[in-house]
């Protein structure tokens, strides 16, 4: 429980980053400007505390590494394209007392992969409206499955706004076949300047993972800024080959620092809290356990070129 694991906190390297796909917005630079270099890779780690599953003495801590690599590609003045490549490897510790409705499909499941493509096209009908399209592949799968069942497909589109200053706003909707189910997601696109420091923006790239949420951000100078935001995380992968899926379903607010080190590499830290989760197994029917908050601390690394 997080009463329970405020001191393993400070006795781990937490790290945390909330990096996606698809680049709905232009990114921003801790200065506050768009950064529009066509290439950049990343990688991150993300640990959770210890969190109570359902009514019995089972805990879930998690604990991940990412990896991401991006490219955007101008064409010409109305049209871009884009790529991405993903890797995600998810390990969950589990502490069982025999009780939970789950632990006969919890035995020897401690790993999940995710592998991701995507590809974007861009296009700038004039000087105020801009739309995206965006074909998704992905593969998630616990270590007692098989990769070729796990296979997820999908697509985002969004339209946005330019005003006057510069400032964008927009709507968009995934629409995602994920491993035994169909979702359609709705999001709120948004880059808006509020003034020199403040500015609300997306901290996340809408897709398998959830809606892009929103996070409200301060530019202390140059090279530094801060934000706190909010949206709703899944994870969906395959437990076993006979379409049996687990979903974790939570929502996660957090508090960040980002610091641009150079025009190329930029560090950030996350303390994270996740809240109103759910695991849900499903097959042979549908069962559904409650997760207790936990909290994270986090950092991510960046490199544009």
């Amino acid at each position: 429980m997080i009463n329970r694991s405020i001191n393993i906190y400070m006795k781990r390297a937490f790290v945390v980053s909330l990096l996606s796909s698809v680049i709905y917005v232009p990114s921003a630079s801790a200065s506050g400007k768009p950064s529009f270099s066509p290439f950049s890779v990343s990688v991150s780690r993300i640990d959770t505390a210890e969190a109570d599953i359902g009514e019995g003495q089972n805990t879930l801590q998690r604990s991940s590494w990412l990896f991401d690599a991006n490219a955007k590609l101008p064409l010409n003045k109305q049209w871009s394209l884009g790529f991405n490549l993903g890797y995600g490897d998810l390990n969950y510790d589990w502490k069982q007392d025999g009780s939970s409705i789950l632990n006969r499909q919890l035995q020897g499941w401690q790993q999940v992969r995710r592998y991701s493509a995507g590809v974007s096209l861009s296009y700038r009908l004039d000087k105020h409206w801009m739309f995206m399209v965006a074909p998704k592949l992905q593969y998630a799968y616990a270590d007692t499955a098989k990769s070729s069942n796990a296979s997820s497909y999908g697509v985002v589109a969004s339209g946005m706004y330019r005003f006057g200053n510069g400032n964008l706003l927009g709507l968009g909707v995934a629409y995602l076949n994920d491993i035994s189910e169909v979702r359609t997601v709705p999001f709120l696109a948004v880059n808006w300047q509020i003034n020199d420091s403040w500015r609300l923006g997306n901290p996340f790239a809408a897709g398998f993972t959830g809606p892009a949420g929103l996070e409200l951000s301060y530019r202390l100078s140059p090279s530094v800024d801060f934000g706190f935001g909010a949206s709703k995380r899944t994870q969906r992968f395959l437990l076993e080959d006979d379409d049996t899926t687990v979903e974790v379903d939570e929502w996660v607010s957090f508090l960040r620092a980002g610091w641009r080190v150079s025009e190329s590499v930029t560090l950030t830290g996350y303390a994270g809290y996740y809240f109103n989760g759910e695991l849900e197994l499903n097959k042979p029917q549908v069962e559904v356990e409650t997760i207790d908050a936990q909290g994270a601390l986090a950092i991510a690394a960046e490199y544009r070129f």
